[in-house]
């Protein structure tokens, strides 16, 4: 659809080339993201379950009688189709019955119960991970250095101009919702603010009609920023919260709440660098914690640019919660992914890229240029100790990742130093 004043996406490729090989494209992440706009963009026709019109009559249209809805031009966009999850069935039966290509877009906000959804979709409809904008999408990257590039061995170093401090955090804070773009500060952070009032009092019950308690999904998601970018098992979690919230939970209690949040795409793990790549070493399997945008984290913790200048500790988390999710958006984009590495002598790595090739990169996350030589000893001695064991295989290059920095550069070391303000996919 001719939609004004579009703004491309990172995902757009993705869908344009899944519509050429799948009869239906499924775009699914949290609300506000940009699913949407991005999906009628791709789109020819739609129909939207949310429009709230004579009674919300699409969804009740949908519900008694599926194959209406579906009627439309090609790609036909289907608006948080879990609404009627018997839409699912519905078209990949009409899928299956055609041997076309790209006949349909949905969207979907939350992952509904497979109860009612028979047949998985697999190789009819594929299913593609939409997330807020990255800082490059939304215009507050230069964009010079490019991720994938940097896998081709391909280089320039950059001047990419000064960055305060207060811009830094003003990024964390507003976060990558296409709707703040515009907004004073002020108002963009009234969007996260709402966006957590209405996945405890609406979406959480929605999801699968189960009322939960209100106040512990609300202490619970403050435990989750508290510990935002660090491997915090549930049982810790559940310990903050009674000697920080004075709540005591039952450990399934967590556990279950912990899915509806990463059913609605709220919470966004950074996995384990997979073992097969050390196997000589002993992993950790712990995920990283991050909520799928850090603007959820400092809302949660009441965060403004003055308490945050005053928290470097927490502005250093929610700052690698940035940068991690720039990464994830950028190595997808690509088909790669982000992980964390983390092994039984005390050694870690903020970010792993790896390539759809195999290959995959290190990068530690500075906010400060003070830090930097620290950073890239580092990354070097664990580099060598890749590079030393037989079944190990190291990096195809490392990184440092820095916030107050004016250029992108090459250390006479092999390392990289590039600001997040300078990255792209």
């Amino acid at each position: 659809m001719d939609i004004k004043g579009y703004m491309p996406r990172l995902i757009d490729k993705k869908i344009e080339e899944y519509l050429k090989a799948f009869g239906a494209v499924c775009v699914e992440g949290a609300k506000w993201c940009g699913k949407t706009w991005t999906s009628e963009f791709h789109s020819n026709s739609a129909i939207f379950l949310g429009d709230p019109a004579n009674n919300f009559q699409n969804r009740r249209l949908a519900e008694m009688a599926p194959e209406l809805v579906l009627e439309g031009e090609a790609p036909h966009l289907v608006d948080e189709w879990q609404e009627a999850p018997s839409l699912w069935d519905a078209v990949r039966f009409k899928v299956d019955k055609s041997s076309e290509r790209g006949l349909f877009i949905l969207t979907g906000s939350a992952t509904p119960n497979h109860k009612g959804i028979l047949h998985s979709g697999a190789g009819r409809i594929a299913r593609i991970r939409m997330r807020p904008m990255s800082l490059y999408e939304s215009g507050d990257s230069t964009g010079n250095i490019s991720l994938e590039a940097l896998f081709q061995n391909e280089f320039t170093p950059a001047l990419t101009g000064e960055v305060g401090l207060d811009r830094l955090i003003e990024y964390i804070i507003r976060g990558g919702w296409p709707g703040s773009l515009g907004l004073t500060l002020e108002q963009a952070s009234l969007l996260p603010e709402e966006y957590l009032k209405a996945v405890v009092e609406d979406d959480v019950f929605r999801i699968d009609g189960i009322k939960r308690n209100a106040v512990k999904m609300n202490k619970l998601l403050r435990s989750l920023a508290r510990n935002e970018s660090t491997t915090v098992t549930n049982r810790t979690i559940k310990k903050d919260m009674k000697e920080i919230d004075d709540e005591d939970i039952n450990i399934d209690t967590v556990s279950d709440y912990l899915d509806i949040l990463e059913r609605l795409f709220i919470i966004d793990d950074q996995p384990p660098f997979s073992p097969e790549v050390r196997s000589s070493v002993r992993l950790k399997q712990s995920a990283k914690r991050h909520f799928v945008d850090p603007s959820l984290a400092a809302s949660l913790l009441n965060c403004t640019v003055e308490s945050l200048m005053g928290d470097l500790t927490t502005l250093g988390l929610l700052f690698e919660a940035l940068c991690e999710r720039d990464l994830r958006i950028y190595a997808e984009s690509f088909g790669g992914a982000l992980y964390h590495y983390q092994d039984y002598r005390g050694k870690e790595i903020d970010a792993v890229v790896q390539h759809p090739d195999g290959e995959w990169a290190a990068f530690e996350i500075k906010l400060g240029a003070n830090q930097i030589d620290a950073a890239a000893e580092g990354l070097l001695k664990l580099q060598d100790d890749f590079s030393n064991d037989p079944k190990g295989r190291p990096p195809k290059f490392l990184g440092v990742i820095c916030g107050m920095l004016n250029a992108a550069y090459r250390r006479p070391d092999g390392v990289y130093v590039i600001p997040i303000t300078a990255l792209r996919n």
